[in-house]
């Protein structure tokens, strides 16, 4: 009776998303399938946002460059408006291909005067992890709403600065959480909310590839960590929203390292346990050193899959009883899209700050599990 309860309280919470914003946010197919049939067949001068709202890119890696800017021109809430690079010999190439003017290019050393811009409505933190709160704290301050690349920062202490942040400047923050809005990783949660094949018993997780020598992502300073952090996130996220729960505790193991000078400084690979308060647990596993890419739940009266799970295009489902008759969307556009909306509207983000900082808990916890050998208790109220 109890942990029928929990569920229930933890669901109720979800619901309350378009009141609070609670830190328990989680994906909602019903509300995703009604929103994106209202989007297509809401007539123009019904629609509430005049304009489209610019986003200013801060970070022009590889993500903003082969993923964000040509999302931007797919959607329809937002457009890419502006760059913040620390690296001149991009400005050229970015200014000509998406007829970005020259007062709307900054660097790391000007940014605060995009306070001044009109142009800038939402500013996307696209930089290594150390960097997250420092440039979602001066965005805010400079009068801009923010999305901040997973993780949301190294830190629980550093997450909580950035929620205060965009509070105090009336300023809504959002995570990047692109799957939220990816309908295979929907359905996911949507078969375990509505138990369609039963209560769900156990998750299977996993997120590995292959991390080059050199990448800033094996710097502890810059990542904050190795695998959890980049890739052990999307296992978390998918295991928590496939059973719809928080989890109650966490148990770790780091794997051994078979190419020490790689992974000097984080792990290589590490396995960990999630515990629910209904009695499901959570298999999850992530590596620099493999691959891997899976999302599983095994349930009272059935199974339901995605293999790939996690990636930008070509995910696939399957249940016990068929394939998932699914279509691959552009992920990042919706999920700029609907932060674009969420603005214009005063609406609150389903992606919200307090759903980082839930996270960045859980993966500091995990770390602890893996340090000292001993399951760590999880209080995610």
């Amino acid at each position: 009776m109890k942990s029928t309860y929990k569920r229930r309280q933890f669901l109720h919470q979800v619901g309350q998303a378009a009141v609070a914003v609670p830190g328990l946010s989680m994906l909602s197919f019903d509300a995703l399938s009604e929103s994106l049939i209202s989007a297509e067949n809401k007539p123009a001068e019904d629609n509430k946002q005049a304009k489209k709202l610019g986003i200013a890119l801060v970070g022009l890696g590889q993500y903003s460059e082969k993923q964000l800017a040509p999302a931007l021109q797919e959607t329809k809430n937002c457009r890419l408006a502006g760059i913040v690079t620390g690296t001149p010999d991009k400005i050229g190439k970015w200014k000509e291909k998406y007829n970005i003017p020259d007062k709307n290019v900054y660097n790391y050393l000007n940014f605060d005067s995009i306070k001044d811009n009109p142009d800038i409505d939402i500013v996307y933190i696209v930089l290594p992890n150390s960097m997250h709160a420092e440039y979602t704290i001066r965005a805010a301050k400079a009068g801009k709403h923010v999305i901040c690349e997973k993780p949301m920062a190294t830190s629980v202490k550093d997450c909580e600065a950035m929620i205060k942040a965009c509070k105090e400047a009336g300023k809504m923050l959002s995570i990047g959480y692109r799957l939220h809005f990816e309908p295979h990783n929907i359905a996911m949660a949507n078969y375990g909310s509505k138990e369609t094949f039963g209560k769900v018993k156990k998750v299977i997780a996993i997120d590995s590839q292959e991390m080059e020598a050199g990448a800033w992502r094996l710097d502890r300073e810059r990542a904050g960590g190795g695998p959890l952090m980049d890739l052990g996130i999307y296992c978390v996220q998918g295991a928590l929203y496939t059973v719809g729960e928080n989890p109650v505790s966490v148990s770790a193991k780091e794997g051994a390292k078979t190419d020490v000078s790689r992974f000097a400084e984080v792990e290589q690979s590490i396995d960990f346990q999630l515990e629910f308060p209904g009695g499901a647990v959570a298999n999850c596993h992530t590596s620099y050193a493999e691959q891997g890419n899976t999302l599983r739940a095994e349930a009272e009266k059935g199974w339901f899959e995605l293999d790939p799970a996690y990636g930008y295009d070509g995910l696939k489902g399957k249940t016990s009883k068929g394939d998932m008759d699914i279509q691959n969307v552009n992920q990042q556009a919706l999920q700029m899209d609907d932060f674009a909306d969420c603005v214009a509207n005063k609406k609150p983000t389903r992606v919200p700050g307090e759903m980082g900082l839930r996270d960045v808990k859980i993966l500091m916890a995990i770390y602890e599990a893996a340090r000292t050998g001993k399951p760590v208790p999880l209080k995610l109220s």
